[in-house]
């Protein structure tokens, strides 16, 4: 395979042979620019036979490394390590990609030089048939390349997600970022670690990643998430912790930063308030304790954000009208 590839597209998979070949066959209309690295994450059904096949079949864009079980996170950072493509992004093997829309990515990835590539994505609701795109027209110029200063405030419910993001794969390995093995929810450390590490992005309005919604025992579904709350509540620490998020120079930047945290945040606290158990309340405590503490240039702004607020008001009233809030947002945006 020529180490000359524009894009590396790392596919982690686990035990993904019943839907891991739709999401290869849209990959490969990107042609001989891209380098689709499947990495099987020690895999016990026929992952891995369907991944050599894929390999041997189409020899110069597909490549496998097989790996002892890591986890999400673990295959992502070997993808960074091993990616050939100037640029790199992630794309999950129960999601898939638009091809159309792809073609015109890789057409802007060829002339263009840009440290972080901003795209569309799609929640992609299969068995309801509901699809919902997520755009940024309003945050971002189209088809230019900016600087952070072009960027405009982002809305409370806009945030750049790992299936909107290409990154030149240099700046991810530049940027410090070291996702922890066996744990879910690090695509909150690559959203918003990197993005210190990025000078020049660019928009395009294009439809790109479809994000599957819907799959029983999905990471984020709000049973899931409860259930693993202690491996978001590490996330969430994690993501402040890499980060000295008062220092980063330039305003907007920090300032589109610290939204990403906001969210996470007040995913990770109404997750715990929703477990509703003392518990559950008192893990939640201690997480706001644990940032005031460690982060008190951000937890000031954190605890007073209109997230921050609703996620603290008091008593059993005050919890109500923060799940009554986050039910009304999920209604309207999908998201899980």
């Amino acid at each position: 395979m020529s180490d000359r590839k524009i894009l590396t597209v790392t596919v982690p998979c686990y035990n993904s042979q019943d839907y891991m070949e739709h999401c290869l066959k849209t990959l490969l209309s990107g042609g001989e620019d891209v380098e689709i690295l499947i990495v099987d994450d020690g895999s016990t059904d026929d992952t891995a036979a369907i991944a050599d096949r894929w390999a041997a079949e189409h020899p110069s864009i597909v490549r496998v490394i097989h790996q002892e079980n890591a986890g999400h996170g673990g295959a992502v950072m070997t993808g960074i390590r091993n990616a050939v493509g100037r640029y790199f992004k992630v794309v999950d093997s129960d999601d898939w990609v638009d091809e159309a829309a792809f073609a015109k990515v890789m057409d802007a990835l060829r002339v263009v030089d840009v440290d972080l590539l901003v795209t569309n994505y799609i929640y992609d609701k299969v068995e309801l048939n509901r699809k919902r795109e997520i755009h940024y027209k309003r945050a971002f110029p189209e088809n230019m390349v900016i600087t952070w200063n072009e960027v405009r405030r982002f809305r409370p419910w806009e945030n750049l997600l790992m299936h909107a993001l290409i990154y030149r794969t240099e700046v991810l390995r530049r940027s410090g970022l070291e996702l922890p093995k066996h744990t879910f929810y690090v695509d909150n450390l690559y959203c918003s670690i990197p993005l210190a590490s990025v000078e020049t992005l660019m928009y395009m309005d294009v439809g790109l990643y479809h994000y599957f919604i819907g799959r029983e025992g999905q990471s984020v579904q709000e049973s899931t998430m409860i259930r693993r709350i202690d491996q978001q509540i590490l996330v969430n620490k994690l993501m402040m912790d890499g980060l000295d998020l008062e220092h980063v120079p330039n305003e907007r930047q920090r300032e589109t930063i610290f939204h990403y945290h906001d969210m996470i945040t007040t995913v990770t606290s109404i997750m715990l308030i929703l477990g509703g158990t003392p518990e559950h309340l008192e893990k939640k405590d201690a997480l706001w304790e644990y940032i005031r503490t460690e982060h008190p240039w951000e937890y000031k702004k954190l605890r007073y954000s209109l997230f921050g607020i609703t996620m603290n008001l008091p008593g059993k009233v005050g919890r109500a009208i923060a799940v009554f809030c986050y039910r009304v947002a999920n209604r309207i945006f999908s998201f899980n």
